[in-house]
Formats: C-alpha cells, structure tokens, sequence
C-alpha cells in the first residue's frame, strides 16, 4: 500500500474522532496527516514525512488551537430577543406598581410590574427595563 493512502486514512480517523470531541486537536492533527499524504504523494521519504507531520501538527496545535478556542469563548456581542429589551428605557403608558402595569418600549407595548414592590410609577413617567420575566418587565423609575 502506498504511503500517502495510510496518511490519508489517518486524517480521515482523525477527522472521525473529532467529530465526537469538538477539542479542535484531533481535526488539526487529520490536517497535519492531509499535509504529510501530500507530501507522500510527491514523493518525500519516510523520515522527512515523519518530520513534515510532527512540524505541521506541532503548528496547529501550539498556534492556531489557542487562536481557535479565543474566538470561541468570546462573549456574546449582542443581545437578542427579550434579553436585548433589558436597560433599555421605556415609559409608562398606564399607571405601574408591583402588581401590574403597561409600558411602551421601541413601539411595543409590555405588561410591567415595578421592580420595588413599594414603587407606584405615574402613567406617562419614564422607566428603566431592568428584568424580563415570562411576558412581564420588571422596571424601575428613570431619575
């Protein structure tokens, strides 16, 4: 069997097992056994394969894994759906106390409790959104 098939199939177990990871390790090392098949297939003897493969998985795996895994814990950018409404401000367009409530906020309009059970908002004063629970925001007056 030739050499550059026992690379090739190398990289695909390799491939195969970081499916079932999701480390980013594994899937390098199948590149780097992609690299050294190329590198059989034109020829390169078997110690130069050898090294082909140790100097391209130590690359992938001391340069770009740590570049990979920063990208994937990045935070969030944005927020989407009910959690971007949070400290966003809003207005009272019925009285709201820690019972019940409406607010208007980017044109919609919200059922709304204060977040201070004590707190009784005017109608028409303005609001912070500090919390969406379920269907109702929780907010706070606007100083």
């Amino acid at each position: 069997m030739d050499e550059w098939i026992v690379w090739v199939i190398l990289a695909v177990v390799l491939g195969v097992a970081e499916i079932f990871t999701l480390t980013a390790a594994l899937g390098l090392l199948g590149v780097a056994a992609l690299l050294t098949a190329a590198g059989a297939a034109i020829g390169l003897p078997v110690p130069l394969q050898l090294l082909v493969f140790a100097l391209s998985s130590t690359a992938g795996l001391f340069v770009v894994r740590p570049m990979a895994v920063r990208h994937i814990r990045q935070p969030q950018v944005q927020r989407f759906g009910v959690e971007a409404l949070v400290g966003k401000p809003a207005y009272a367009i019925t009285q709201v106390t820690g019972r019940d409530g409406r607010i208007r906020v980017g044109g919609e309009e919200w059922s709304a409790r204060a977040y201070d059970e004590t707190l009784v908002i005017p109608e028409g004063a303005s609001v912070d959104i500090i919390e969406i629970e379920g269907a109702t925001a929780l907010v706070y007056p606007r100083e």
